[in-house]
């Protein structure tokens, strides 16, 4: 487990650092999952993401392919409903700890299968 020390006020903070997958990420700069990845890597989180199309942002890689990223804590969902029915096992199989659902992202069986999981989602 990697650590990131964080300078606050004259205190140093330490957190743990976690792999995040962002799902539906873009190489658009006007795109919410773009400003995600970015924060995310500032933060000193480590980042894997998955699109529809290939790219980089800030030298985090743009997969196309579903991969079976290790040791993921959180999934953070930038894809509709309608565009997430070819992953929620993908999802699932990760065994997140976690999985944020953003505006426009909420889905209701993705929900109840997370919950069945124990996994917690917001």
């Amino acid at each position: 487990m990697s650590y990131l020390i964080i300078y606050k006020k004259n205190v140093f903070v330490k957190m743990d650092s976690k792999k995040t997958l962002v799902l539906g990420a873009s190489e658009n700069e006007e795109r919410y999952s773009n400003r995600c990845m970015k924060k995310l890597k500032l933060f000193g989180h480590e980042v894997v993401a998955l699109g529809l199309r290939a790219g980089e942002v800030d030298g985090i890689k743009i997969e196309t392919e579903k991969i079976l990223f290790e040791n993921v804590d959180t999934v953070t969902m930038y894809m509709g409903e309608k565009n997430q029915s070819g992953y929620e096992d993908y999802v699932l199989s990760l065994n997140p700890k976690r999985i944020i659902f953003n505006p426009g992202a909420e889905n209701q069986n993705l929900f109840s299968v997370a919950e069945k999981f124990f996994i917690s989602f917001t």
